[in-house]
C-alpha cells in the first residue's frame, strides 16, 4: 500500500479527475490524470468496480497489485499529479506481475507522467 499522503480522500477529488482529466486506455485499464498545483506530492487512486470482477477478495487483489507498482515506481513522477488508474477487464487479477508493470509502464509513459530519461 503506498502512504497516506499519496492518495485520495473522498469523492470530489475523484469527481474533479474524472471531469478534468485527461485519459489514456488500454484493453484491461484507463488511466485518468490531471496535473495539482495545489500539492507538494502526486495523488494516486486505483478503481475496480463490482461490474469488473463481483469478488471482493478479487477486486482486493487487483487494487493491491496496482498500489504495488505504484509504490514501487513513485520516484519515476514527473510532476504533481492527480491520477486514477480505472479497470475495465478481470483478467488483471490472474496476469504476471511482469505483464501487468509493463502495462502500467506504457499507459504512464503514453500519458506523459513518468520523467523521460
Amino acid at each position: 500500500m503506498i502512504p497516506s499522503p499519496f492518495r485520495f480522500h473522498g469523492h470530489n477529488s475523484l469527481r474533479y479527475v474524472y471531469t478534468n482529466g485527461k485519459a489514456v486506455r488500454s484493453q484491461p485499464m484507463t488511466i485518468k490524470w490531471v496535473k495539482n498545483t495545489h500539492r507538494s506530492k502526486p495523488r494516486i487512486s486505483v478503481v475496480v468496480s463490482k461490474k469488473v470482477i463481483k469478488s471482493a477478495i478479487g477486486r482486493n487483489r487487483i487494487r493491491r497489485r496496482i498500489y504495488e507498482y505504484i509504490r514501487t515506481h513513485l520516484e519515476k513522477l514527473n510532476d504533481v499529479y492527480d491520477i486514477v488508474v480505472i479497470t475495465t477487464s478481470p483478467e488483471l487479477k490472474d496476469i504476471p506481475y511482469s505483464e501487468l508493470s509493463e502495462q502500467l509502464d506504457t499507459l504512464l509513459t503514453k500519458a506523459g507522467v513518468y520523467k523521460t530519461s
